[in-house]
């Protein structure tokens, strides 16, 4: 079944099909802290590391956290998308690191030597890898000695209530990114190759006020967005009455998490 696992090409090309997803988040996300706050509170970069982030996207969470982190960080941002790359080099490049450099790069070969990083940063990207065991077996290799790697996804439970509604498409009603890279997956791969790993859960849930904002995250990607016209109907049928059982709102819990693993030696 197709999912937003596949079709990588089409679906970041450029930022349009991501945003619809990430709109759900940005607007309706109930949580004490938000996430990219969250994230880079549990990041440890000392001044003047050298840090890649694989799957950067357009840079969403460099630019919103800018000011967080310690003086001089040499920033690459990588992405299999060169449309990606573009957007977040264009996007961070006035912002206060020491500098910043793009670099179109799939993550289960990267073009880097090793040891050349100090900090490898993966948020919600995993998922895509045909092989996520040879994409971190890759990160493993460009982090210096003492260096981490950072990697973000979801749990199984995420946004159940919501995907629950995609089963007028034959999808599963569940998170398709966890289906492919979860968090018990994402601890038994980091684990089997760093020898160590620390999981953190950002505590959150979101209450969705707009049914719209629900239907354009959910056809942003395969098969929502190649759905007919009586399925879209039928979908459309679907989430107004999760609205109305719900008088108006939509509640749904969030799993999300970060793993962190250190380099020994």
């Amino acid at each position: 079944m197709s999912s937003i696992t596949s079709g990588i090409a089409q679906q970041y090309s450029d930022s349009q099909k991501l945003a619809a997803r990430a709109r759900i988040n940005s607007k309706y996300t109930v949580a004490e802290v938000g996430w990219f706050p969250w994230v880079a509170g549990q990041l440890p970069l000392r001044a003047g590391d050298r840090v890649l982030d694989i799957g950067c996207g357009p840079g969403w969470f460099w630019a919103a956290t800018a000011s967080a982190w310690p003086e001089k960080l040499d920033l690459t941002l990588a992405d299999f998308s060169p449309g990606m790359v573009q957007e977040a080099v264009a996007r961070c490049q006035a912002l206060p690191f020491g500098s910043v450099q793009g670099q179109q790069a799939d993550a289960s070969a990267l073009p880097f030597e090793d040891g050349s990083f100090d900090a490898v940063i993966a948020m919600h990207m995993l998922y895509h890898l045909p092989d996520p065991r040879k994409g971190i077996a890759e990160m493993f290799r460009v982090l210096k000695p003492g260096g981490f790697l950072a990697v973000t996804t979801n749990g199984a439970g995420n946004m159940r209530r919501m995907y629950e509604l995609t089963a007028v498409f034959g999808s599963p009603p569940s998170d398709p990114a966890a289906a492919a890279f979860g968090f018990d997956t994402a601890d038994r791969l980091m684990r089997s190759q760093f020898g160590n790993v620390t999981r953190a859960q950002h505590p959150a849930r979101l209450r969705i006020t707009d049914p719209e904002d629900v239907f354009l995250a959910l056809t942003s990607y395969p098969p929502g967005d190649g759905a007919s016209a009586s399925q879209l109907a039928e979908f459309r049928d679907a989430i107004a009455t999760a609205f109305e059982q719900g008088n108006g709102v939509l509640e749904v819990e969030k799993e999300a998490g970060l793993f962190l693993s250190r380099k020994m030696g």
